[in-house]
């Protein structure tokens, strides 16, 4: 396993098939930075080309998610207008767009807050896992603000528009349990065994094929955006294109020992 220095805003390690980004500005639970956007585009690119990472998971230090943008540094940047604004939105909007490009699954591990930004980001990955404890909310509205990480397009497309509409406009919070309800997370974890229910978790999804996980989300996120006849015929062709190759070979011996 190897890791950033531990000064890093974003860092990388490697943990067999698991591929593991950590926000790390614990001091300000993990706001969101031209930098922190920046590195954390750099970190999903370079663990995406590792052929080793059948999974990547993205975490914050310091027991937070993230909280969204860095308050500090959108008032220095406002001072410079919108075309100084433009970067702290393009570089964290980069890094949730690649999200759906990259082949492998990506995990959000969510504990403590994600807002705003934070929330953005776990309507922008593959699947979320949540402690029980943890407090979620697109609250930009409690301050006067709109979204600016995807969240008005994604949230919806997760939760369904009226859902979508009454939290965003309301700023009201979830609880863990209850993102799980809406769609917005797969799994719930009790706060007090979440670290090793996550592994198990990790464990169990990294263990499997890496091209099986990889043509599943190929298929579910391009063909979210295909008419459903079109969808079904590129499963059908990715289907007998995996089975009448090596990789399904194998797993058509292991139904056929069942």
């Amino acid at each position: 396993m190897s890791a950033a220095a531990s000064e890093a805003t974003v860092e990388v390690e490697r943990e067999g098939a698991l591929g593991r980004i950590w926000l790390n500005r614990p001091d300000v639970m993990n706001a969101i930075s031209i930098e922190l956007g920046t590195e954390l585009t750099r970190a999903l690119d370079d663990l995406s080309g590792d052929s080793e990472v059948s999974v990547i998971v993205i975490r914050g230090r310091g027991g937070n998610f993230c909280v969204g943008g860095d308050f500090d540094e959108v008032q220095r940047l406002r001072e410079g207008g919108p075309d100084a604004l433009m970067p702290l939105f393009d570089r964290f909007g980069a890094a949730c767009a690649l999200i759906a490009e990259i082949e492998v699954p990506v995990v959000a591990v969510v504990e403590g807050f994600a807002m705003a930004g934070g929330f953005e980001l776990m309507a922008a990955v593959d699947i979320s896992v949540v402690s029980s404890e943890a407090v979620m909310a697109d609250n930009h509205v409690r301050y006067g603000q709109i979204p600016g990480g995807g969240g008005s397009q994604r949230f919806p497309r997760a939760v369904g528009m009226h859902r979508a509409m009454g939290h965003m406009l309301t700023g009201d919070r979830l609880r863990g349990q209850q993102a799980v309800d809406w769609g917005l997370a797969y799994r719930c974890f009790p706060a007090e065994t979440f670290d090793e229910d996550v592994a198990d978790f990790l464990a169990a999804l990294a263990g499997h094929r890496r091209d099986a996980l990889c043509g599943i989300k190929t298929l579910i996120r391009t063909g979210a955006a295909m008419p459903l006849a079109h969808g079904l015929a590129a499963e059908r062709d990715a289907v007998v294109a995996h089975i009448g190759g090596e990789a399904g070979a194998s797993g058509v011996d292991a139904f056929a020992r069942r």
